[in-house]
């Protein structure tokens, strides 16, 4: 479904603030695979993302989507095929539109143009079918407006909205870092549900290392822009922080010195 063939990212290249931000990325997701990422600030997790989602056209490598070559495409041609939720919960909502109003522009974002009605009787019963699951209560408001709702609501409200245009790849840019603990977990429960009724193919980046091992089936780790880790779900199974600490320290033959993973339990 994915697939990254020794991708390489330089920025800056040649000049003496250059940046080698990924080095030699291989990679195969599968469909309907929900593929954790881990790794310390600087080793390139976000780099990755954008390099899938189009935000530049990387130094050397290739990425396809459904076995389309996109390397070359930019990223506005690529977002019928990728769907990605930020971490701040107001970055993909219009906050004076109503629930129903985003939810529908969202939904007809990849349609063709033309006039029609944005919010009629069946759509309306459609969004609060979808909403309900989630369990939040959203589809008991699809009149209110965005701006009401909490950072929780609002985070997985934008990632329904990010699967409605039925994207072949959801990417989720560590899209509870800024919410509390409680509603967190709500959100990752909510995150496993909307990926499993849509039955999308999932990489989710978080700095937590025990959400890292907890949710999904598979767990990766990035480090300096390589890909030093990439653990099966019977790989994980049992695996504690700690065993995932001693496994980098294994392979790089050096010690995870990054506070913010270490202290994310």
């Amino acid at each position: 479904m994915l697939q990254i063939d020794n991708l390489h990212q330089i920025f800056n290249e040649g000049e003496i603030n250059q940046v080698y931000a990924l080095r030699g990325i291989n990679l195969r997701l599968q469909n309907e695979e929900f593929v954790t990422v881990i790794g310390s600030n600087g080793a390139g997790k976000s780099t990755l993302f954008n390099a899938i989602a189009g935000e530049f056209k990387p130094s050397h490598g290739r990425i396809l989507l459904d076995d389309i070559d996109v390397t070359n495409w930019p990223e506005y041609k690529r977002a019928s095929l990728v769907g990605r939720v930020f971490q701040n919960p107001f970055h993909g909502t219009a906050a004076n539109m109503t629930i129903a109003e985003n939810m529908s522009l969202a939904m007809l974002r990849t349609q063709k143009l033309g006039l029609r009605l944005g919010v009629n009787r069946v759509r309306r019963q459609k969004l609060a079918d979808l909403l309900e699951p989630i369990g939040l209560g959203l589809e008991k408001r699809l009149d209110d407006k965005v701006a009401l709702l909490s950072g929780g609501q609002r985070q997985a409200m934008t990632l329904l909205m990010a699967s409605l245009s039925f994207p072949k790849l959801m990417l989720l840019d560590e899209h509870t870092a800024a919410l509390d603990p409680a509603t967190a977990v709500r959100i990752l429960e909510s995150t496993q549900t909307v990926i499993k009724e849509q039955r999308l193919a999932t990489l989710m980046i978080t700095h937590n290392m025990q959400q890292a091992l907890t949710y999904g089936t598979r767990t990766l780790m990035l480090h300096k822009g390589e890909l030093v880790l990439d653990l099966s779900q019977e790989e994980r199974l049992g695996l504690t922080v700690q065993g995932l600490v001693d496994k980098f320290s294994e392979v790089r033959h050096e010690a995870l010195m990054d506070d913010e993973l270490l202290l994310s339990e």
